[in-house]
């Protein structure tokens, strides 16, 4: 009995005091509205860190690679990058697409020319600031027809890992693992992960294997809606845990700081 609870007490004595061996870290998240607070997969990976980890969410709604930068928020994310490091460094998480995509005036950047250059200078200012970049593969949208995912972000996807094969740092196969996640889970499952329930219309046709387009409603300012981009608190969670996984198997170090 005693050698029991002896062992019990040392299974969480040896953890804690790992835990208090690590200096503290820094992670800053940059992107667009599927990384963001609110309905992004953020929280849900801040929300696993342990408290010698910050987590700062910059992400911002409606951003591309292109419009993070002209809007100013870029500058305010390399202060923040540049402010008093931890101990053990600042790790910054880089994502865009969504709306690097053809059709979004003022945002929308050119595949060839410009949103692999994009990414490729956000990384080397983090780097030039002393911290280390790590690049995001879009998250997949959850639009199925005839039960198979569309994947319409495959190319910037492809762009984005090419950047960071070229400069040799990380890079989170996000795109892929989302989009393998949602095919297994189906058009049904798939909208449980959005902010609110889908309309009828939209929950009838995805048991049919197909996502309608999702009504435009009229909504006050900041309420939510349904829609195949977007992620509410069980989204958030889910795609989350995929970014921390991803993240510690691509940078081992960091493994100590999630929960």
């Amino acid at each position: 009995m005693i050698r029991n609870t002896l062992l019990l007490a040392l299974g969480f004595l040896i953890p804690a005091f790992a835990q208090a061996q690590n200096p503290p870290v820094r992670i800053i998240l940059v992107g667009d509205s599927t990384v963001a607070p609110g309905n992004g997969w953020g929280p849900g990976f801040c929300a696993l860190l342990t408290p010698k980890a910050s987590c700062l969410n910059l992400a911002k709604n409606g951003r591309s690679s292109g419009s993070y930068r002209a809007e100013g928020l870029w500058d305010k994310a390399t202060e923040a990058i540049r402010s008093s490091a931890p101990a053990a460094g600042t790790w910054v998480l880089i994502q865009f697409g969504h709306n690097d995509q053809p059709g979004k005036p003022g945002r929308s950047t050119d595949l060839a020319t410009e949103f692999p250059v994009n990414m490729q200078r956000y990384a080397d200012e983090v780097r030039a600031a002393g911290a280390n970049p790590v690049l995001i593969t879009p998250l997949t949208r959850r639009s199925f027809k005839q039960g198979r995912v569309t994947n319409d972000l495959d190319a910037w996807a492809a762009a984005t890992r090419k950047v960071a094969a070229d400069l040799g740092i990380p890079v989170l196969e996000l795109n892929a693992e989302s989009l393998a996640a949602v095919q297994q889970m189906g058009p049904v499952e798939a909208n449980t992960l959005a902010m609110v329930p889908p309309p009828a219309m939209v929950a009838e046709s995805a048991a049919s294997g197909n996502s309608v387009p999702a009504p435009k409603t009229e909504t006050t300012a900041g309420a939510a809606v349904f829609d195949y981009t977007h992620l509410g608190p069980k989204g958030s969670k889910f795609f989350g845990r995929m970014v921390a996984n991803e993240l510690t198997a691509a940078v081992p170090a960091l493994r100590a700081y999630f929960k």
